[in-house]
């Protein structure tokens, strides 16, 4: 797992485990008040549970705290079961001392010491349970290698074979290493190749013995790309990328990026995507309905049209539309290319004759991209990015600087779809509106993008 994705997981297991511990105070004294209370006598009396709730606000907060403090959280995959119980024991040891401090100091009173105990062991089992499930996790998520961030390395053999012997077991069931690259005997274009092929999002520098000049070049390389960077060494001049410091296993790293950084808004990002493709996709229902039998009865062939698209870092994916041509359609786009409007790798023409009657109006109002929530959902688009072109597409383009387009996930809508797209027949001006997204992008300007989208859409300016 890399540096500040680790620390927004952290974060995340944190908030998970102070639910546990809140649910778990309520779980003791249900417990204590209504199963178990044959067991204790008649007069001792449960007090109600807001009494309690005091003891919540110091436990629940705190302890994930004093968790992190005592490593519960750190190397899951290599630690024992006993281990994870001694330190979870220390921890509520911690816990116990910092409660007696408000019963001694500040005269609060404990209700019901009998339902303390039981929350400390329904919590201390929760509390194991999630880890394990975590662990387990982590488990078949190395087995089965899947949904592993692409990572190549660049060095001297030596450099990189230390660097990837110091990784440890979660952080390489985050990263696939598709490959090093000894920068001082191999050319950069080897890297730009490989990092296209293998679709890779980071470029991890062992630099340790390698000339900073040579590092530059490569760093520069991977900033066109709009691939991240992470180096052990001195500050180089960029002139898109910005610098931070990470921390990967235990080495201070210097990060160029050119896309925005791993935080809780791009976290936000990505839940609003698939929350909003499900509301969507239930709103506009009857948009499908329209849609699917229109085309049955107007057309011959499929209801939807599937094509591979470039995704995040070039990685291809099934893209899902209504269909809206003819199916020969891709045959007779050779015979079509001198009529092509657009300059560059892209192929567009106003008045398709590809297109049937019924797939025109659906078109004009975009109800064809409607079947791409499910690729919102699926996690392969976003609800606002740069239009994902098609494979041969991406692989006609010629400056490595337009590839940086590809930095983010692709979306359903963008800067280019709410500035006149069919206005726009320069490639270049497409792709420097979809620079501009990435360089510029909050939350409010996803909102600001959406909420222009929907006037588009109504008048039928966004069709193309």
């Amino acid at each position: 797992m890399l540096g500040r994705r680790q620390e927004i997981n952290l974060q995340l297991t944190e908030l998970v485990d102070s639910a546990i511990l809140a649910a778990s105070l309520w779980v003791a004294y249900v417990l204590r008040a209504y199963v178990l209370s044959g067991w204790f006598p008649e007069e001792i009396v449960v007090p109600p549970f807001q009494d309690f709730f005091w003891v919540g606000a110091v436990v629940v907060p705190f302890t994930p705290i004093v968790l992190e403090a005592r490593g519960f959280y750190a190397n899951i995959l290599n630690k024992s079961p006993l281990h994870s119980l001694r330190q979870l024991a220390s921890s509520l040891v911690w816990m116990g001392m910092m409660i007696g401090v408000f019963v001694v100091f500040f005269r609060w009173v404990v209700p019901s010491r009998s339902v303390v105990v039981i929350y400390v062991l329904v919590a201390a089992a929760l509390l194991l349970l999630r880890e394990a499930y975590q662990r387990d996790l982590l488990r078949r998520k190395i087995a089965q290698g899947t949904d592993r961030e692409h990572v190549l390395v660049a060095g001297l053999e030596d450099d990189v074979d230390k660097l990837l012997g110091s990784l440890t077991d979660e952080q390489r069931a985050e990263m696939k290493i598709c490959g090093s690259i000894d920068i001082t005997r191999e050319p950069v274009s080897r890297l730009v190749e490989s990092v296209r092929e293998h679709s890779v999002s980071r470029v991890i520098f062992a630099a340790q013995h390698v000339h900073f000049a040579r590092i530059e070049e490569a760093v520069q390389a991977c900033e066109t790309l709009g691939v991240e960077a992470w180096i052990s060494a001195d500050f180089f001049q960029t002139t898109i990328a910005r610098p931070t410091f990470d921390v990967l296993s235990g080495r201070l790293m210097l990060v160029f990026h050119t896309t925005p950084q791993a935080s809780w808004s791009l976290l936000t990002k990505d839940l609003l995507d698939r929350i909003g493709a499900a509301v969507l996709i239930t709103l506009t229902f009857p948009l499908w309905l329209v849609a699917m039998i229109g085309i049955r009865l107007t057309s011959r062939g499929p209801i939807f049209f599937k094509q591979e698209r470039s995704g995040l870092y070039g990685k291809p994916f099934t893209m899902w539309k209504f269909r809206t041509m003819h199916v020969d359609a891709e045959a007779q786009r050779a015979h079509l290319a001198q009529q092509n409007e657009m300059d560059g790798p892209v192929f567009k023409i106003r008045n398709d004759p590809r297109i049937f009657g019924f797939g025109q109006f659906l078109r004009k109002y975009s109800i064809d991209e409607l079947p791409q929530f499910i690729n919102v959902l699926r996690g392969e688009m976003s609800l606002v990015g740069p239009r994902p072109l098609p494979v041969y597409e991406i692989n006609r383009i010629e400056k490595q600087a337009q590839r940086r387009r590809l930095s983010v996930k692709p979306g359903l809508t963008c800067l280019w779809q709410v500035s006149g797209r069919n206005g726009i027949k320069n490639f270049e001006e497409w792709v420097a509106l979809d620079l501009k997204y990435i360089d510029n992008w909050s939350l409010w300007l996803d909102m600001k993008i959406l909420a222009q989208t929907v006037p588009a859409v109504v008048k039928g300016s966004g069709a193309h």
